[in-house]
């Protein structure tokens, strides 16, 4: 395995938020391709989520966001394991970004499973109404090369805690 350099891990840490020993670790299994490590990395969170999944989110906070000229404003729950996480720095950044994200996009449903059978029968393009009107499925306003999905499961394995999004409202005035 090829060592790691300390400008490497900086900046594969700065890029996923992933701690230092697991950014070191994936370098070195990359042999020191950056770009392999970050996949690594990538995977690795997945991983990290669907362990967690299980685990009961009974924390969290609910954050409201008002668009510019008052005509558009989301009120969305998130969920976690603990009251420390719910007052984190990250934790609190992740809540304004989806409810920024939810006032942007207007999404129908949280996840695709939440579509109901009958609505999604009528769509002759399943996979871009499921893109279109699924939260976890939209490309993330602020960065269109990451969907919710990714943001959720990169703070899941940051945190280390199960993440939730419990449910969301939209409002915009005449609608």
């Amino acid at each position: 395995m090829m060592a790691a350099t300390a400008d490497d891990i900086k900046r594969l840490r700065e890029e996923t938020s992933c701690g230092v020993i697991d950014c070191k670790n994936a370098l070195e299994e990359a042999k020191g391709d950056f770009n392999k490590a970050k996949e690594l990395l990538r995977k690795r969170g997945l991983e990290m989520a669907a362990k967690k999944s299980d685990r009961l989110a009974k924390e969290g906070r609910v954050e409201a966001y008002i668009h510019t000229g008052n005509k558009i404003g989301v009120v969305v729950e998130v969920n976690c394991e603990t009251d420390f996480v719910a007052r984190s720095e990250d934790f609190c950044k992740f809540t304004r970004d989806l409810a920024l994200h939810i006032a942007a996009l207007n999404p129908k449903f949280i996840k695709k499973e939440d579509i109901p059978a009958e609505v999604l029968a009528r769509e002759a393009d399943k996979e871009a109404f499921i893109k279109a009107n699924s939260l976890l499925a939209q490309a993330f306003v602020k960065d269109p090369s990451k969907s919710i999905q990714d943001l959720l499961n990169e703070l899941v394995a940051k945190i280390g805690e199960n993440i939730i999004i419990g449910r969301f409202v939209r409002y915009k005035v005449g609608e």
